[in-house]
Formats: C-alpha cells, structure tokens, sequence
C-alpha cells in the first residue's frame, strides 16, 4: 500500500499556483498535507522495524591454526579428537505388482509373438519372493598404516562421515529386473602404528601396535525393506509368498533407511621402539641415534632440540648370522627432561608415554656436566613419577663425551657411584620371596599392615642396578662397538 503511492503526487501538491489560493483550496492543500506526511511516517517507521533471529549452534572446539601446527607439531602430533560417522542405510520402496488383467485372444501369429511371459520373480530356498532392499550404509574403520608417523593431518579434519546405501531402483512396480540398492563402501582410515583408539572420555577399543590391526568404530546403518502394495483381496493370498505388505501407512517407516552410528573418538599415539633414549638435554641422545642408525634427526648445541620422538633402525647382531635379521631393533629418541618436568617445567612429561612400549632403557649422561650422577639421579626420579614401572625394566647406563679430558679423568669414579645406586637382582627376589612368606604367616589382621608395607613407596635405590655403566664418546666415535654389544645383549635378557 505504501509502494502504491505515487511519486509525483507530492510535487503537484505542493507546486500551487499563487493567484489561485483560496480558502478552499488552503484547506484541501492542508487535508492533503496532513495525509501525506501520515504516509511518509508509516513508511519511516515501518522501514525502521528489524529482525533479529540467532540460531543456537553446537560449539565445537576450534581447529588450530595450520601456522600452529607447524611451529608447535610436538604440541599435537601424538593426541587428536575426532568424530566419524557411518553411512545411513538406503531406502526401500513401495512396490505394486503388475496388473495379469488382458485378453485371452489371440488375433494373429504377429500378436502371439508380441505376447509376454508370466514374470518370474526372485524366490528364496522356501518358495518366498525375495523383494528388493535397500543398501547398506558404510562402515568406519581405522587401521594401522606404516607410511604413517603422526596424527598432525586429523588437527586439519576431524570429521569423517562415509557415504550412504544406495536406494531401492524402482519405479513402484515390482518385477523380476527390480535390483536392491548398492552398498556403500568402507571408510577405511589410516593412522600410525602405535596408536589407541579410545571412546572420547570413555573404553578402551583397540591397540593398533601392529601393521595391518584394525577396528571396527561405527557401523553403517541398515538398509530399509520394501513393501508390496495390494488390494485387500489380495493379501491373503500373498502372504503364503512374502510377509512384507503394506497394511496401513504405520508400515511405510519400514521403508526407511536406518541412520549410521556417529561416535567421538580420542586417538592417543604411542610410539613403537624396543628401545628408549632418555636423559637431560643436550646429553647426545640424538647424535646418539644418528650415529649407530639411518636417522637424521636435529641436532644443535642448545637444549630442546627434539620436540618430537625421533625413530631409528639398529642393525642387528652379525655374530648371530642369519639370525641378525631378526634381532634388528627400533630406537626411539624422547625429548630432554628437566628436573620438575612432572610440574610442566620444561617440556613436560607427557612425552613419556612413548616409553610404555619399549622393552630396554638406555641412560645417556653428559660425562662432562658440572654433576652427572645428580643429572642420573634427576632423570629417574622423574621416571618414577610419571610411572615406577619404568625402573623396573632393565636399562643401561652411557657416559657420553669422555672426549673430554675432564670427563675422561673422572669415569671410574662416576662408573662406581652410578653402581652404588640401586641393587641387584637376587636382593630384590630374596625381597620379594621373604615378603611373601611374611604374609602367609601374618594373620588376617596383620595382612592390612602387610599391604600398606607393599604399596609403599619405593626409592630410586630400591630398584634394580643398571645392567651395565659403560663411557663412550658419540661425537668422536670412542667405544662406539662397545656400546652396541650391551645394547644388543641387553635386548637378548629381555625375550
């Protein structure tokens, strides 16, 4: 109604004639004055009405920067959430049979020849139709994939979603070319060896440790059935065939495809290594593995260095012959750690979980550092924090940078204090046997004191020695055999 006004009607108002005014005519000009600006100022204010309407949307936690990822990969590479979500199934359909009404003459040879076969339909074992359904939806699937090293690719996309069943292709009428829908292929996702599948915030669903392991995370929903259509005459007769009619419209949810399982997932990374390389930074763990394997990891003169693990290959045995194939080892090259590392200084701990995995530890100590049992003991205090299961695995303790003169001078020394530190073997069975036998001959009263004795914490001197203390120098390739024959034997005691 407002857009109905004309454009010119203002200015013919208000564009008089002087020698024509009158009373009249001031009046009329004033009734129409007043009218018009009434319309002005419905428009103004029907113009100034807005709108506002927000959609409440589910906050997701926001992606980080790909800049980022790039200067902080040892921030995100080995813990990712993600979500998947299968395929929903394909839809049936609703089908009618086709109408056997024609005429029982023939007229002519031509006609006969025009005539068609009775429909042969699809028929079960039983002597039931087998009506048409709809596809499959697609599975999600993670499986463990060598070429893969880190899980930085799912900070970029953390949702999956596989494609749906295929429906029913059918015109509504059943016959014998009427083809059920396609299943949607498996959504098959990679990740690196190493890496636990949990429930976000929930169980455990599977340890990919080897190549080729996969699990199962959502399934595809279900594809729909499809009904037939009849009068009701009909349909006593066409139940002895098929029980999938249409009786009322209730039925037709029947037809529809079941949705997909969609679950949220955290993916947790621990590396694969027989072997561990611990100490503080900038004690030679890398030149360390660049020297005895193919890696090549970064190596500078300042602490942190490693961000990340770094993997390399060890050769095995060549006095074991054949047998040296298969008794190559991986080793792994964990970040420094500092004292107070379980309270976030430095890079904090949480690396260590890569360790979980390895079968032998190797201690690398700066022989040349203001203190290096003190830095010994710092690393395995920290060890013990994060998890006293870590001192319990045999290790071996290396004494690089006897290059030094300094460090050269003191090795015997720091070799003897370093044994001082634990005990043997046989003490911790005898402890362990005299234990035992104290609590079978406590009563049930003192079995309580008994268990508290046996949760107590223990220090770092209650653990086993080292299996061997040997001085090397990486840099300058001193000892460098040595080092890999105790290696190499220490990974034998551990099968």
């Amino acid at each position: 109604m407002l857009s109905s006004v004309p454009q010119q009607r203002s200015s013919s108002i208000l564009s008089l004639p002087p020698n024509s005014i009158s009373q009249a005519s001031l009046s009329a000009f004033s009734s129409h004055l007043h009218h018009f600006n009434r319309k002005l100022t419905v428009k103004k204010n029907y113009q100034g009405i807005s709108i506002n309407c927000a959609l409440a949307k589910v906050k997701n936690s926001p992606l980080p920067n790909p800049d980022i990822l790039v200067k902080e990969r040892h921030k995100y590479f080995d813990e990712v959430i993600i979500t998947v979500r299968a395929g929903d199934g394909g839809h049936g359909a609703i089908l009618n049979l086709p109408s056997q009404s024609g005429s029982a003459k023939s007229v002519g040879i031509f006609d006969k020849a025009r005539t068609k076969k009775k429909a042969s339909y699809k028929r079960d074992f039983d002597g039931s139709l087998i009506l048409p359904v709809g596809g499959h939806g697609g599975d999600v699937v993670i499986y463990a994939d060598e070429s893969k090293d880190t899980l930085l690719e799912f900070h970029k996309k953390s949702r999956y979603n596989a494609k749906r069943g295929g429906n029913v292709d059918a015109m509504g009428v059943f016959s014998s070319q009427t083809r059920s829908g396609l299943a949607a292929p498996v959504l098959r996702i990679p990740v690196p060896l190493g890496t636990v599948v949990k429930q976000k915030r929930g169980k455990l669903l599977a340890d990919l440790a080897q190549p080729g392991d996969e699990v199962l995370v959502a399934k595809g929903g279900q594809g729909g059935i499809s009904l037939l259509e009849l009068p009701e005459h009909r349909r006593n007769k066409m139940m002895d065939l098929t029980t999938n009619i249409l009786r009322d419209d209730n039925d037709k949810v029947l037809a529809v495809g079941q949705p997909g399982e969609e679950v949220s997932l955290q993916l947790i990374l621990r590396v694969v290594a027989d072997v561990g390389l611990v100490g503080l930074p900038n004690a030679g763990k890398s030149t360390l593995l660049a020297a005895t394997t193919l890696a090549k990891p970064d190596i500078a003169d300042y602490p942190f260095t490693t961000l990340m693990p770094n993997l390399g290959r060890l050769n095995g045995d060549p006095s074991l012959g054949a047998g040296q194939f298969s008794s190559a080892a991986t080793l792994a090259d964990l970040p420094g750690l500092i004292e107070g590392a379980h309270l976030g200084k430095g890079l904090g701990r949480n690396f260590l979980r890569h360790l979980r995995r390895t079968r032998l530890l190797v201690h690398v100590v700066d022989a040349a550092a203001e203190d290096p049992v003190q830095d010994y003991r710092t690393v395995k205090e920290e060890l013990r924090m994060y998890n006293p299961e870590y001192l319990e695995r045999p290790y071996i303790v290396v004494l690089n940078k006897i290059d030094i003169p300094e460090a050269m001078e003191r090795l015997p020394n720091l070799t003897e204090e370093i044994w001082k530190i634990g005990c043997d073997v046989v003490e911790l069975q005898n402890d362990v046997t005299s234990r035992r036998e104290a609590s079978h001959s406590t009563s049930d009263s003192d079995q309580i004191d008994t268990d508290s004795q046996e949760k107590k914490v223990k220090t770092i001197e209650e653990y086993q020695r080292p299996l061997a203390v040997i001085g090397v120098s990486v840099l300058k390739s001193i000892r460098i055999n040595e080092m890999l024959k105790e290696i190499r034997a220490a990974l034998r005691s551990c099968q």
